[in-house]
Formats: structure tokens, C-alpha cells, sequence
């Protein structure tokens, strides 16, 4: 049987994934809530606990159309979040 403080260990929180994508300047891809076609791209600059983030070098980008638009340095409140990952190498070409 496993240990609740084994389970812990190898449990991420939140907050750590969005600090260590901070930390190594990691370009994020961010999902819309309510926007299926719409994913903002950029690097974090700053993030506070409701999740509202400042994102620079930031690309909207338009799955449907597949359009990019740069728009610079952003706030996105974090109501708006639905899902960030890692952009991958093959998505960034």
C-alpha cells in the first residue's frame, strides 16, 4: 500500500508547473475558455494566485484559420484560461 507522503512527492501542483514555465522562460501555449479556435502562445512574465497572467512575445493564434497575430505583451485574466502546456518543437516551427 502506498504511502500518502510517497503520493505527494510525486505529485505537481499547479502553481509549481506555471513557476518552473517562468523560471525557464518556457514558451506555453494557453487554451481559451469559451474560444475553441483561439490559443494565446507567448512566455510568462508574471502570474499571481488567481491565475492571471502577463504573457510577452505573445501570438494569438487561430487553429480554425490557422492564422498567427502578434500582439505583443499581454494580461490575460486567468478566468479566461482553460488549459496551458509546453508549446512542443514541432508546433513552435
Amino acid at each position: 500500500m502506498m504511502s500518502k507522503r510517497k503520493l505527494q512527492k510525486i505529485m505537481t501542483m499547479p502553481i509549481n508547473l506555471i513557476f518552473r514555465y517562468l523560471t525557464e522562460k518556457t514558451r506555453i501555449v494557453v487554451w481559451l475558455y469559451d474560444h475553441k479556435d483561439l490559443r494565446m502562445e507567448g512566455v510568462i512574465l508574471g502570474f499571481d494566485e488567481y491565475m492571471n497572467v502577463v504573457l510577452d512575445d505573445a501570438e494569438e493564434v487561430n487553429t480554425k484559420k490557422d492564422t498567427r497575430r502578434p500582439v505583443g505583451r499581454i494580461l490575460l485574466k486567468g478566468d479566461n484560461i482553460t488549459l496551458m502546456h509546453a508549446v512542443s518543437n514541432s508546433a513552435a516551427a
